[in-house]
């Protein structure tokens, strides 16, 4: 299928370099070879294959070249001022897209010789909203991201056994090389064991110390693995939403999926991490998209008032959303955030038969609301 940010990245690349980061196997490669269909000229060079690698270091690809693809760039020696003395010396017309997963993430950040030169492009799972704007006529319905996850070749199988299947190979391989690659961790069992504690604790606040006494390991080493897994990916994390900025960091985030198909739970849960990837993909989305700063928290009081998700502009609310699987009331905690703030409150229900405001509170079919956002 098409992807919606394709649009995106050809009006990017008229103008800067476009890193193209994200999951690994949520379709960047394919991606990039479907935006290099729309140029006369193109080359597709990846770093891991050894006579691309030849071509890379010597820059010897035609000159000719409209577009020029370069994949796990970021395994070369010093690459951010090679990529920076490439896009500063190309020929006039040619345009340069960079992809990669966490490595390349991880390495983008820190430096800045690339300041100024680079739009960034987080390629995220398949939601409803991309699905939607681009098989507007060929529906699918919630049930299936909670079921396949957004990733392409689950998603797409329409196949259970097959998910499955291709699950337990992506996790494995993710564990296996990613993160040995990451960080050189070798305790497999134990990083595999958080995984999996954190598969049944999506949505919960995240306790450190109680992971640590279950696998057996120091809390800061759980620490540590819970970064490795968000930087690969696998997991990320939603903090709570605080005025003070350093009061919102110590307290404790809540752990979604970016494959909805990890989620080990009921229906509602995993209802809840879909809604969460969708939230972050359109915040994502805002970000890189329209320069606005927006983020993704959620609301909680020391008194145990929590509220699942809220969008966040400079600091300050201006949505909050609860998920629910069929309950169409508002429940004590949204009615206490939305008098005491005055903020735009919304119930999304995954089951609804009819739209409506209880006081002030929207009541909105889940599907409707989820294929509305940005991407």
């Amino acid at each position: 299928m098409e992807r919606s940010y394709k649009k995106y990245i050809v009006k990017d690349l008229k103008k800067k370099l476009v890193f193209l980061t994200g999951p690994r196997q949520v379709g960047k490669t394919w991606l990039a070879r479907n935006i290099s269909e729309l140029y006369s000229s193109h080359a597709y060079l990846n770093y891991d294959n050894l006579q691309d690698r030849q071509i890379i270091s010597k820059q010897a690809w035609l000159d000719d070249v409209e577009l020029l693809i370069l994949d796990e760039l970021h395994k070369m020696d010093g690459w951010k001022n090679f990529i920076k003395g490439v896009f500063d010396t190309k020929p006039k017309g040619m345009q340069i897209l960079v992809t990669g997963s966490a490595r390349l993430e991880a390495f983008r950040q820190s430096g800045d010789s690339l300041a100024g030169r680079f739009y960034r492009h987080r390629l995220m799972p398949i939601t409803p909203a991309e699905y939607h704007q681009v098989n507007n006529e060929d529906e699918r319905q919630l049930n299936d991201f909670m079921t396949y996850g957004g990733f392409p070749e689950p998603f797409l199988s329409k196949d259970t056994v097959e998910a499955d299947r291709w699950r337990m190979q992506y996790i494995d391989g993710l564990i296996r090389t990613d993160i040995l690659d990451f960080e050189k961790i070798h305790d497999f069992n134990a990083i595999q064991l958080v995984l999996e504690l954190l598969r049944s604790r999506v949505g919960s606040p995240l306790s450190y110390k109680s992971i640590a006494e279950d696998v057996g390991i120091a809390p800061n080493t759980v620490k540590k693995y819970v970064h490795v897994l968000e930087s690969l990916y696998i997991i990320f994390r939603i903090p709570p939403h605080s005025r003070k900025i350093a009061r919102s960091i110590l307290k404790e985030p809540k752990i979604y999926f970016y494959d909805t198909g990890m989620v080990v739970g009921d229906e509602g849960i995993k209802f809840e991490n879909m809604v969460a990837v969708s939230l972050l993909k359109h915040v994502y989305a805002l970000n890189d998209y329209l320069g606005k700063p927006y983020q993704l928290n959620y609301l909680r009081t020391k008194d145990g008032y929590e509220v699942d998700f809220c969008l966040v502009n400079n600091n300050i609310p201006e949505l909050m959303i609860e998920a629910k699987r069929t309950e169409d009331q508002p429940e004590k905690p949204m009615l206490y955030f939305h008098k005491r703030y005055n903020i735009r409150a919304m119930q999304l229900v995954l089951r609804l038969r009819q739209e409506r405001t209880v006081g002030e509170i929207e009541i909105r079919r889940a599907k409707s609301f989820l294929t509305s956002l940005m991407i």
